[in-house]
């Protein structure tokens, strides 16, 4: 019998561009069918089939509490009694306005906005506006939304501007982006020492999560702050991901690294759909109707959203929840290196907080390039092992993965078992 995931699947290619909403969803990358998900209770799963999974996606990184948390769930029910949305200003944007600037060092005045990518893409365009320059610097393997300026790839030589890497970007506003390597502070001083004075913004993924997890060095993220401070430009920390994943004040609080912009968006929204951008009070104040860089959104602020993220930013502020949190993400990298040590299996892990890579590697990369040198294939065969058993990764070798506080230690040790069965079998 055809499963219904299969079913939904076949269906959902008719009208929908790859069946998909958005492209990792569509498993190319790990080949086989997407689950269709129906349900979702602490950190499992149900897909179509009425199958159960520990998830490890969590949505991509928003349900830091876990699946249909009772105090986001209720937040959310009583907003909705009051009504959907009004495109007009409500006493709840307020209040998590000013929860975030409390929260997050760096945060003077905030914007809300309705996804990560508007908020990157609309803190560029204020970067632009306040400096007068053109020029924007983004790093290999961060990515930011797809809005147009960012889907640029690296040229064919260091301090080279960059190509489209999606059709319908025009070469001409591509040529505004400078793609540089990541984790590399002297490039970056090279292209500052070339272009120093054509440079709006630098924006970087903090934590990267989207070439697989790499952590920063302090020495490259110190230098993109002391570089634009010396040359006016704007640095700008994409903590989408990482905003209140990594720590209650973010990768800017863990790494002592004050941006001029910030952006987020997933855990902000507890699950819906809500961003956010803010950062130095002079620069914020260049956005209408204050000042000329234009911004709106019909949605923004929208009272539904906002109910579920304050419930979900007040919980993240209790005693303790980010060493419980770091601490069950660590054991289960470290049980899942061990368990492949123990069948010969090269495999590393690293976390940040409560997000997490993989890598069929010697060792964890620090770079695009040594990323691209890790086992994609292995990882294939690694997840649908991992899907097979009950337990949901991310879909992609080129993904981070995310635990969250609903996940207990038996969820955990249930995994690293159903691994370590797996790696027995590749003797």
């Amino acid at each position: 019998m055809t499963s219904r995931n299969q079913q939904l699947f076949e269906r959902a290619q008719r009208h929908i561009p790859g069946g998909v909403n958005s492209p990792v969803r569509a498993f190319r990358s790990v080949g086989g069918t997407p689950c269709f998900f129906q349900k979702g209770v602490g950190p499992k799963v149900q897909d179509a089939d009425g199958k159960w999974y520990t998830d490890y996606v969590g949505s991509w990184g928003p349900l830091i509490l876990g699946h249909a948390h009772p105090e986001v769930i209720a937040a959310v029910q009583a907003a909705v009694v009051d009504g959907l949305t009004f495109g007009a200003p409500t006493a709840g944007e307020v209040d998590i306005a000013d929860l975030l600037c409390e929260l997050v060092p760096s945060m003077e005045m905030v914007r809300l906005v309705s996804s990560g990518t508007e908020a990157t893409m609309s803190a560029i365009r204020l970067a632009r506006g306040y400096t007068g320059r053109d020029v924007l610097i983004k790093f290999e393997g961060c990515y930011h939304g797809h809005s147009d300026s960012l889907l640029v790839k690296a040229g064919s030589g260091a301090l080279t501007f960059g190509n489209p890497s999606s059709g319908g970007v025009p070469a001409d506003l591509a040529q505004h982006t400078m793609v540089l390597a990541y984790n590399d502070p002297q490039q970056l001083a090279d292209a500052f020492a070339q272009h120093g004075d054509k440079i709006a913004a630098v924006i970087v993924e903090p934590v990267v999560g989207n070439m697989n997890l790499i952590a920063p060095t302090q020495e490259f993220l110190q230098a993109m702050r002391t570089l634009t401070a010396a040359n006016g430009a704007v640095l700008i920390f994409d903590e989408v991901m990482t905003g209140f994943r990594v720590g209650l004040k973010s990768a800017q609080g863990l790494y002592g690294i004050t941006p001029d912009l910030s952006t987020f968006g997933k855990v902000v929204g507890g699950g819906m759909p809500l961003g956010a951008f803010g950062g130095k009070r002079e620069i914020m104040e260049q956005i209408a109707p204050l000042g000329p860089v234009y911004q709106a959104g019909t949605l923004s602020g929208n009272p539904v959203a906002v109910a579920a993220g304050l419930a979900t930013l007040k919980l993240i502020q209790e005693k303790g929840f980010y060493e419980a949190l770091t601490a069950k993400t660590k054991a289960l990298c470290d049980g899942l290196m061990a368990a492949a040590k123990k069948h010969g299996i090269t495999f590393s892990a690293q976390n940040v907080g409560g997000m997490f890579g993989l890598y069929f590697a010697e060792k964890c990369p620090a770079t695009y390039d040594e990323v691209l040198t890790c086992d994609k294939e292995a990882f294939n065969r690694f997840f649908h092992a991992m899907l097979d058993a009950g337990h949901y990764f991310a879909p992609s070798a080129f993904e981070a993965g995310f635990v969250s506080a609903a996940h207990s230690d038996a969820d955990i040790a249930a995994t690293i078992t159903a691994a370590d069965t797996y790696f027995a079998t590749l003797k």
